[in-house]
């Protein structure tokens, strides 16, 4: 059995994924700082019939996140899935004139060397399978630069960058790097931006394997 390992995992999209995955036979790693969050976020998913663990780190934290993640391989199984989306914090969305190089370290470290501590760790991995999918989730600054969020305007894009490097150089493997572009909030009840149907949407990318970048909605949604 394998796993899919969801890096910055809370009540909202991480949960649906979780449930999407798991109702497709996959072990759930659920992964973010606050550790009481993720287990009770398991505990709930096990009631449903999806075997599931959390595990605790911060992704500005390579080594708990590097721990976390072989924690996940030992207790669940090789990671064939890693979805890295957690949200990132509001300090580091400064106007662009306002932001300090110093602004930016919180941003790269969240946005850059997190997921490549992450793809990094659990790579090796996925080329013993011979398969494995990558799935990196953004704002719309990924693709549209925002003036007054310009932490994660500029890592976003750094981000971009890495994902789509990653899908060219690994997609002779088996192992297929994606993104989804989720413009402005996730909102329950929205056609498209709903939790349970971006876990769909996420689940198809996984299955279809075709392309880097992918939309939830409209850039001016």
């Amino acid at each position: 059995m394998t796993s899919i390992a969801i890096i910055g995992a809370g009540p909202g999209l991480g949960a649906a994924v979780a449930r999407r995955f798991g109702r497709e036979g996959f072990d759930v790693a659920l992964i973010a700082r606050d550790h009481e969050r993720t287990n009770a976020l398991a505990a709930e998913l096990r009631r449903e019939g999806v075997t599931a663990r959390g595990f605790a780190a911060d992704v500005r934290d390579p080594k708990a996140l590097a721990a976390a993640l072989d924690a996940a391989n030992a207790t669940l199984g090789p990671v064939e899935v890693l979805q890295y989306s957690p949200v990132p914090q509001r300090d580091f969305m400064l106007p662009v004139l306002e932001t300090t190089h110093a602004d930016l370290t919180g941003p790269v470290e969240f946005s850059v060397y997190g997921p490549v501590v992450a793809v990094q760790q659990v790579l090796p991995g996925m080329r013993a399978l011979g398969r494995g999918t990558v799935l990196f989730v953004n704002g719309g600054t990924a693709v549209v630069p925002h003036p007054d969020r310009a932490g994660t305007s500029i890592a976003f894009a750094a981000e971009s960058a890495y994902g789509h490097l990653l899908h060219d150089a690994l997609g002779g493997e088996g192992i297929h790097v994606a993104q989804l572009i989720v413009p402005g909030a996730i909102i329950a009840g929205h056609h498209r931006k709903d939790p349970a149907v971006l876990a769909d949407t996420l689940w198809g990318i996984h299955q279809e394997r075709h392309g880097f970048r992918h939309y939830a909605d409209d850039l001016d949604s």
